[in-house]
Order: structure tokens, then sequence, then C-alpha cells
């Protein structure tokens, strides 16, 4: 039995500026799809990759990651178009893995420097028997739950204790029957953006299953704004050889 992963890299770039997908923005000039792989494959636990793309923009993503396994990675990459939503498109890379697998890692290009430290982590606790796992940071800001806005303000009703809040991160991992079960209960959210999950460990959760947390990273950030681009590109650039290999 094996692990897989699934890289979802159908956003767009347009909170970049950008006319194209956010995955092929480069980083240190290195694609942040090609960052990505990178780091999954160098865990060392990752024997295989799915990358979801935008429709009609799988040839540029093969040539740049699929086919024969590429210099640089050393593990099986498939290419398959992603659907209208984040979970469509997940959905798609779960039924493109192939067989054996039985630990499926979810990640996001936008998160594109998350260590291969992280990755076993996250590999490790499934493995462990916490079939459903995600990385997550403590929150520094107070967290304050508000009601509707009247005027332009919105009132406070809460103050959240920011002790027993986390900022989750990806790859986020999961037994592979209780990923495809959560998708198949879940499906009939995933046709429209608005109502799909913002990630899977929300369509375990709705299975009423527990979801475990093991710290995260700051590098795992996501790549969103033109100020989080020039971030991360410190951080690549500051990082050793060997990592962006």
């Amino acid at each position: 039995m094996t692990t897989a992963a699934i890289l979802t890299a159908a956003g767009s770039g347009t909170r970049l500026g950008l006319p194209g997908p956010k995955a092929l923005v480069e980083l240190a000039g290195v694609p942040l799809v090609l960052h990505a792989a990178r780091r999954l494959a160098a865990s060392g636990v990752v024997a295989s990759i799915v990358v979801t793309v935008p429709p009609g923009r799988a040839g540029g993503f093969r040539a740049l990651l699929g086919g024969p396994v590429r210099p640089g990675l050393g593990v099986p990459v498939t290419v398959v178009e992603g659907s209208t939503s984040r979970q469509a498109s997940v959905a798609a890379g779960l039924a493109a893995l192939p067989s054996g697998v039985d630990v499926v890692l979810v990640h996001d290009a936008a998160r594109a420097l998350a260590s291969p430290d992280l990755v076993r982590a996250v590999e490790s606790a499934v493995r462990s028997g916490h079939r459903a796992v995600v990385p997550g940071l403590p929150v520094a800001d107070t967290i304050k739950q508000v009601g509707d806005p009247v005027d332009g303000a919105a009132p406070v009703v809460a103050t959240v204790p920011r002790a027993t809040m986390r900022a989750v991160q990806t790859p986020q991992g999961f037994d592979r029957v209780l990923l495809d079960a959560a998708h198949a209960a879940g499906a009939d959210r995933a046709a429209d953006e608005a109502t799909a999950a913002t990630d899977d460990a929300a369509l375990v959760e709705a299975l009423g299953e527990r979801v475990w947390v093991v710290p995260g990273e700051e590098g795992a950030m996501k790549i969103t704004t033109t100020r989080d681009l020039a971030v991360a590109e410190l951080l690549a650039r500051a990082e050793t050889p060997a990592v962006r290999a």
C-alpha cells in the first residue's frame, strides 16, 4: 500500500493581477506548482502525484510535470483537468489515483513552500491511525464573531477564545476509503464554489468523523496576493539549494 498526493493547481491568478493560472506564477524562477511537487516528492513518502489543472490547460502542465518521471521529482506525475470548484477538482484527482493507494495527501500549489518535513509529519499521523489529519498554526490575532452588517459596520456577537483556534494549512492527509466516502457524501455541494467545501477536512467533518491537527509551519503560507508572493520570494531565496532542487 502506498501514499499518493493530489496537488490542486486549477486556481486563477486574478488576485495576483495575472491572466493565467496561479500555479504557473514563478517564485525564485520556478513555477509554484513545481515548487510544491518537488517538496512532495522530496518527502520520500509520496509515491505518485496527481495534479489538477484548469480546463483546457492540461497540455502546458504536462509539458512541465507529466509523462515519464521528471528530473528533480523522481515520482510519476499525472495531470488531469479540474472543474468548477476546488472540491470538484479534488474529486477528479481522486478518480485518477492509481490502485493500491491507501493514504491520500491533498495539497495546494498555492502553498508552494510547505516543506518535506511537514509532508512527512502529516503522512505519519495518518499512518499512526488518525484517519484525517490537517496541519495548523495557532492564531495570533483576537478573533471576533460578527453578525449582519448595518450601515457598513458589523456588530460583534462574541469573542472566540483564540487558544482553541488554528489556521489550517495543507497538505491534509486522509485514509483513502474515508476521503472517497466524504467526497461521495458531499458530491451535491461540488458544482458551485459558493456551496463547495473549502477544504477536504470539512467534508470528513460532515460525516461526523474526527479530524486531527498536527503543528503547521509558517513557510506553508498560502500565496494569494502580490504581498504574499513578495514574502514567499524572500523565503524561497533564503532556502538552501538542496531544498530548491
